[in-house]
């Protein structure tokens, strides 16, 4: 299952515009924030497809009867641009147990490059329900390279992988490798280029966020 966000008109489409207009990328805690917003969205959307409980609760003046999450999912993201949108999910899931990646392109002299994978913390995933979470799914190489190992070490009940902006080749790779994943989008964009950045994109999230790096 593939969702994306601006297939319909909600006040994501006006988050993801921020997100890539090259003005207001220059104010970094608005950029960080509409990446923590994207992520409440998705993480509310999300929210939709999992089992609730009926229940009761005492309020001042009687019995409300509801229905309640049964169990929070855990969250997982790719750093370093993965940490604000990361947050939203967090924002919503509150009580959810989280783990982090770390994952890089290593760019050879050719221009091809490679993923490597330099550091990773998560908790126990079997039986759970498990989101992860980066903002930019471009090649798809590296959200591959790191739910496959997930999923090879674990029993997860339920995998849903969420980007902001994705291409449509790194959607495709995805799909192909892991197909079993339930896909959340803000926005989908058709090309990439040779450094594999997506076009038009936004830029280097983690840039953006966070300062250039070396």
């Amino acid at each position: 299952m593939i969702t994306i966000l601006t297939q319909k008109n909600s006040i994501a489409n006006h988050y993801i515009a921020e997100l890539r207009d090259i003005s207001i990328q220059q104010h970094r805690m608005r950029f960080r924030r509409n990446l923590e917003r994207l992520g409440e969205i998705i993480a509310y959307e999300i929210s939709k497809t999992f089992s609730y409980l009926p229940t009761e609760v005492e309020t001042p003046l009687g019995i409300a009867e509801t229905k309640t999450l049964i169990e929070q999912p855990v969250l997982i993201t790719i750093i370093r641009a993965g940490l604000p949108f990361h947050q939203g999910f967090l924002n919503v899931f509150d009580e959810a147990d989280c783990g982090f990646i770390a994952a890089f392109r290593h760019t050879k002299k050719s221009g091809e490059f490679e993923i490597h994978k330099k550091y990773e913390n998560t908790p126990n995933l079997d039986g759970k329900v498990v989101i992860v979470a980066d903002p930019m799914l471009a090649t798809g190489k590296s959200l591959v390279l790191c739910c496959k190992e997930l999923l090879s070490a674990y029993n997860i009940k339920e995998l849903h992988i969420a980007s902001v902006i994705a291409s449509e080749e790194g959607v495709e790779h995805v799909r192909a490798f892991i197909p079993e994943a339930q896909i959340w989008i803000g926005d989908l964009d058709k090309e990439l280029t040779s450094k594999a950045y997506i076009v038009p994109g936004l830029g280097d999230a983690g840039d953006l966020a966070y300062g250039a790096k070396e």
